[in-house]
């Protein structure tokens, strides 16, 4: 449509500018080095004898992928209590989001105990005494030297943590309301609702992986070294919680344009942030080389303004700054929409000081889903989230583009 032809231009003039940085170096930081030395204290190295010998920034292969998790299962056993439920043998292998063939890996589960969680709140959980893990009897991988993707390295590590009917349940949840998401959709939200995914600065937004990028060495070892930061305790909380929060997952019912702009939100689930990032594709925000992702604002702007839907009218032409900023105050104080009244496909703006933020304070944005859980892209990469917390102490105000461009009351 004609009115997107200027977009190219907007986006050099709107997007604040801030430090510039050189492409990609031709040999990319050690930027895992404190977590390859994490994996070596446990003898995790993947094959690799030392971390001077580790190779940070190789492909991850199926073998190294299969070495990793069936350590990590063996390491995470010796952690329940003493005299509980014997480590078993046999094997399972890891839920794949693609179409590459997985290597067979340990199909670990945890207790589940009995848990009531409310549906937009963080749940209440029971701790379980025991975390029971499986432990392969082999470790023989089918095509150990393929390379496997990010998105196959989280659905193993949401397997190996024995969270893989879990990540079903969300993906159930979205389906029940009539979402269109992407296989990999449920290992991407377990995946980083417990931090497993790294954040890389501005200025190395060139290490960022999409999830269909082969994943490097050091990527998994930045997970492994997260897991095994979990503790005891900690570990299994949130292991719990994760549980609970999947059990209680739905999504309201949607009309078709939300269902439109929704699908399209979750089909990024998984995307890098990249700082002035729009694309899937290649682009080179502020001078560095990314393979593509986005920014909180790009993600909305890439939803709402970018993408081009049959029978849309004015919608392009709702969003017509770059910026938070920009885009939070286009609309009359009287048209913002407030926490009790946000329908799915709003556009939610987040402030230093909640309500009573001026423009000038909203810091961030993303898009609601409903039920209390939203989509954004932050420190996680495109993800989903509760507004609980930081995000509803924040919440500013909404906007309904849909409404705007007269597709819906």
């Amino acid at each position: 449509m004609g009115r997107r032809l200027a977009v190219a231009a907007l986006l050099a003039a709107a997007v604040p500018v801030g430090t510039a940085a050189a492409a990609a170096p031709s040999q990319p930081p050690d930027w895992a080095a404190p977590q390859i030395e994490t994996l070596a204290s446990y003898g995790l190295l993947m094959g690799a004898t030392s971390p001077a010998s580790f190779h940070p920034n190789d492909p991850l292969t199926r073998g190294a992928l299969a070495d990793l998790t069936t350590g990590l299962a063996q390491t995470l056993e010796p952690i329940s209590d003493p005299g509980s439920v014997p480590v078993q043998g046999g094997g399972g292998a890891v839920r794949t989001t693609s179409d590459e063939p997985v290597p067979v890996v340990p199909s670990p589960t945890v207790t589940d105990p009995t848990t009531t969680a409310p549906s937009t709140t963080v749940p209440t959980t029971t701790v379980p005494t025991t975390i029971v893990t499986t432990v392969p009897t082999t470790t023989k991988v089918a095509q150990a030297n393929a390379p496997v993707t990010m998105a196959s390295l989280d659905a193993g590590l949401v397997s190996t943590l024995g969270l893989s009917d879990t990540a079903a349940e969300f993906v159930r949840g979205a389906r029940a309301a009539g979402l269109t998401v992407p296989a990999r959709f449920g290992t991407e939200m377990v995946a980083r609702l417990l931090g497993l995914r790294v954040n890389h600065p501005a200025a190395q937004d060139f290490l960022e992986l999409r999830p269909q990028d082969p994943a490097t060495r050091a990527e998994a070892a930045y997970s492994g070294a997260q897991i095994l930061g979990f503790g005891w305790l900690d570990g299994a909380v949130q292991l719990t919680e994760t549980r609970a929060l999947a059990d209680s997952f739905s999504l309201p019912a949607l009309t078709d344009w939300q269902k439109r702009i929704l699908d399209v939100a979750v089909s990024k689930i998984g995307m890098p942030y990249v700082w002035g990032g729009t694309s899937d594709g290649s682009e080179e925000p502020f001078g560095v080389h990314s393979r593509g992702g986005y920014d909180c604002s790009g993600f909305v702007w890439r939803v709402y303004k970018l993408q081009s839907y049959p029978n849309e009218g004015d919608l392009a032409s709702t969003l017509k700054g770059r910026t938070t900023f920009t885009m939070s105050v286009e609309v009359p104080k009287a048209q913002r929409i407030p926490f009790a009244q946000l329908q799915p496909a709003d556009v939610l703006f987040f402030g230093t000081k909640g309500p009573r933020s001026a423009g000038p304070q909203v810091v961030h944005m993303g898009i609601y889903l409903g039920n209390g859980w939203f989509i954004q892209s932050s420190d996680d990469g495109v993800a989903v989230a509760q507004l609980i917390g930081w995000y509803r102490e924040t919440f500013a105000w909404a906007r309904r583009p849909l409404a705007e461009a007269n597709l819906e009351p």
